[in-house]
Parts: C-alpha cells; structure tokens; sequence
C-alpha cells in the first residue's frame, strides 16, 4: 500500500484536536500487531486515537476521501491478528473512548467502545447488577473488541456471548455516516436485524463507537467443583454427560500440559499429575445449587474422575477460576504462540481433542489445550520455538491441520476470537462457495472501497 500524500496527513492532523492524529513511527508502532503477534502485520502511516465519535467519522471521511485502508483498534488484546496494521494505512483507536453509563431502571450499561469489560462488570457491580459476558482476558479486552469478534468467556455454558447482551450500537459507516442501531429496548423488531450484522463482524463493515448492553441481577452465590481426569478424553466424556441434562454456570476444561505451565508460572496447588481438570460451577438458587453440584459429581465419577472436591467458600472457588484464566500467559512463557480457538458440537468434543492430539504427535509439536468445554470451544495453544525455522514450519503446518480437523468434525474455525488474518486461509473450506460470495456482497454494500480492515476475515 502506497504511503498516503503528506499534504493528506497534515489536513488529517489539522482537522482534529491536538495528540489525536500520531504519525511519529516511535509511537505509531505499538500499534501495529495485537496480542497474536501476527508476523504479517503492516506499519501503518498514521494512527488517530479518537476522543469521541465525530472525530471516528472524521477520520473514516478522511481515509474515504483518499482511499486509505482504516484498521479498528481497541484494547489490542486480540487473539487472531484482526487489528493487525496495514502499510500505509489508519490505525483508529478507540482506547480513549471509555465512558460508561449505567441506567439502573431499564438495566442497561450505555458504553463507549474503548472502556474493557471489567470496567463494565465493575460498574454495573456497583448497582447490584451484573455484565455476564466473560473472556478471560477481561481485564485487559476493550468492549469494542468484544462486540467486533462476538466474545464469549467463561460463563458462556449458561449465560450465552456478547451478542446475547447488545441491545444497541452506534456504528460509523465506511463513508463516515454514524448510524445508531437498537436502544434500550429488550424487544424490537423494527426493520432488518441490522444491529446484529454488525456484531462479530471484526471491523470490516463498520466502527462501533458505543453500545447499549444489557445486564441482568447479580450472580447469585456459586458452589464449585473441580475434578481430576487420567486424560483428556475421559474429562470430555464427562462434558458430554453433564451437557446432557444440565446447564452449570461454568465447564473448563484444562489438560495436563497447561495445568503444569500454570503451575510453573504462579503455583496454585494444582495436581501436575492429572491428565485432565475440569472446573465446574453452579449458581443455580438455594437447594438446587447442591443438587446440580452433585448431579456433576456423578458424571464426573461415571467418566473415571480420580478426584473431586466442592466447596462453596466464594475464595476458594476463584482461586481455581483465576488458575484458568492465566493459562494463556503461562504457556505463552513456554514458547512462541498460535492460537487456535476451534469448537465442534458438544457430543463430538472427545473427538476433536482426540484430533488434537493426533495432530500435536503428527508434526512433533506441543499443542497445550485449555476449553470452554460445556460449549465445545477449545483453544488448543501451539507452542514452538520462533528461533529455530523447521519448528515454526511445523507449527504453521499443525495450526491449519487443528483448523481442518474441526471442520471435518462439522466445527468451527473460530467459537470467540474471530477470523482476524491469521484464520481466514480456512474459512472457504468451512462456509464454502455460496455463503462466501454472499458475504462478500454484504461487504461490498457497505463499503464499496473496502477500506475497512482490509485482508482481515474475507
């Protein structure tokens, strides 16, 4: 991508206020990879870090104008390379836009796309209400970036993924118009389903500059259980076996390899002998709590568990949720990274961990798997040596390999973290000839220039 005319920069730079409009390449390149790291990322020639959502659509006018490809941004906390930078290109960053409003009657959080999601979680807190949508990247993944790939998390299993929650946005359109979708209306279906068009879209039909999201009550008080499994497939088998009646409110799944990174990383008590660990949680109301708790303890010991413990101290409970949740940074300290984030049905979940690990033995690769197991979304962690050329290749080779497998199993490239650039090689294969074209036409509607994060998805 050519460079864009310095003339162009500087009426950019002169239509908005100071500190908004960067093009020093010090400060520019922290901008150009999220937390994929992807190789192929650009350096982009400017970067607008927006205050609000006129200066987005200043910014989107000026790239239209002069046909220049505008990267979305939030937190940079993605996992598939879908804010990767462009050469040349805009990097627009919503990480300044983080107002919240909470509006207790109608229990809705009014939210500028850049505030993260723990941010939200805390505010609605504050009000005796709750945000359930749950990455375990919450403290740090913006709502923009939540929205722009569907995120989900670990309270999923029972309490659905972001689009469950999104009420209404404003969107800037490729040409700058600012459009205002939903509200804060639980029902309405008032003309096409625009608002959920945009939703999982990753950037590349519009930028969400706010968003009305939808609470509910607190959670209620939740019991834990943990179970040790000789291997990954017996855990799985006991997913199947609990998905069969029940809904907890959380099923994760961790295997023997990412159990013992957590370990090395921050030691929590964890058994590194266990092939496999399921945390389970249930915040089902009084006596049903126990009941549900027990009911997963059955399947667990029917499945082969070779230890179980429940408590309902609240502590005791996060201690294992936080031991998931810093599984990624952990493995990350082992190696270099591709993340996958493949699911299939929930019935073939022993399956697609069998292919995975058909797969790790296949290419000589270490493939550590945490799941969102109650939904049959796996992220299977590919680990290699970014040093050594013959590891990365086998790792490239055994990341696409994971891809197909799940497809074979009629699965998913992707459950949560998007498309981005570094899974849309596979994405053909899983939708195939029709629903690609009709996506590219949806693309091509509404932004005929394609200049919305281009080479990301499609």
């Amino acid at each position: 991508m050519d460079q864009p005319d310095p003339a162009a920069l500087a009426d950019l730079a002169a239509s908005l206020p100071d500190g908004v409009v960067v093009t020093d390449p010090d400060l520019t390149q922290k901008y150009r990879l999220d937390r994929s790291q992807d190789d192929a990322a650009g350096t982009p020639a400017v970067v607008v870090r927006a205050e609000d959502a006129a200066q987005v659509q200043a910014a989107v006018r000026w790239a239209a104008r002069h046909a220049v490809p505008v990267v979305p941004r939030g937190a940079g906390s993605g996992l598939s390379g879908g804010s990767s930078a462009v050469d040349g290109g805009l990097v627009l960053s919503l990480e300044r836009m983080r107002a919240i409003e909470i509006d207790t009657e109608s229990q809705v959080a009014v939210v500028e796309a850049g505030a993260f999601n723990a941010e939200v979680k805390q505010a609605a807190a504050e009000h005796g209400l709750w945000y359930p949508p749950d990455p375990s990247s919450y403290e740090i993944c913006s709502i923009g970036g939540n929205i722009a790939t569907n995120a989900g998390g670990l309270c999923c299993v029972k309490y659905g993924v972001t689009t469950d929650y999104v009420l209404g946005l404003d969107v800037v359109l490729a040409d700058g118009t600012l459009v205002t979708l939903g509200g804060k209306r639980i029902k309405d279906v008032a003309g096409l389903p625009l608002l959920k068009l945009f939703v999982g879209s990753e950037g590349t039909l519009g930028i969400v500059t706010r968003a009305v999201l939808r609470l509910v009550p607190a959670q209620a008080p939740r019991a834990t259980m943990v179970a040790t499994f000789p291997n990954v497939d017996a855990a799985a088998r006991a997913v199947v076996a609990v998905r069969r009646t029940l809904r907890p409110s959380m099923l994760e799944l961790m295997d023997r390899a990412s159990i013992n990174a957590v370990e090395d990383y921050r030691p929590m008590g964890l058994d590194r002998t266990a092939g496999a660990l399921l945390l389970a949680q249930s915040d089902a109301p009084g006596v049903s709590c126990g009941a549900e708790v027990e009911l997963m303890r059955a399947a667990c010991e029917a499945a082969g568990a070779t230890e179980l413990f429940v408590t309902d101290d609240p502590d005791e409970g996060e201690m294992f949720v936080e031991a998931r949740r810093i599984a990624i940074p952990a493995i990350e300290t082992t190696g270099a990274l591709m993340l996958e984030d493949v699911g299939a049905p929930v019935p073939l979940l022993p399956d697609l961990l069998a292919a995975i690990e058909e797969v790790a033995a296949a290419y000589d690769v270490r493939i550590p798997v945490i799941a969102h197991a109650g939904d049959g979304n796996t992220h299977p962690i590919v680990v290699y040596d970014a040093g050594d050329a013959d590891s990365e290749k086998r790792a490239r080779e055994a990341f696409r390999e994971v891809m197909q497998r799940a497809i074979d199993l009629g699965g998913t490239i992707t459950g949560e973290h998007g498309v981005g650039r570094t899974k849309k090689e596979l994405l053909p294969t899983q939708l195939g000839p029709d629903v690609m074209a009709l996506s590219r036409r949806v693309k091509d509607a509404l932004d005929p220039q394609g200049i919305l994060n281009p080479g990301a998805v499609l």
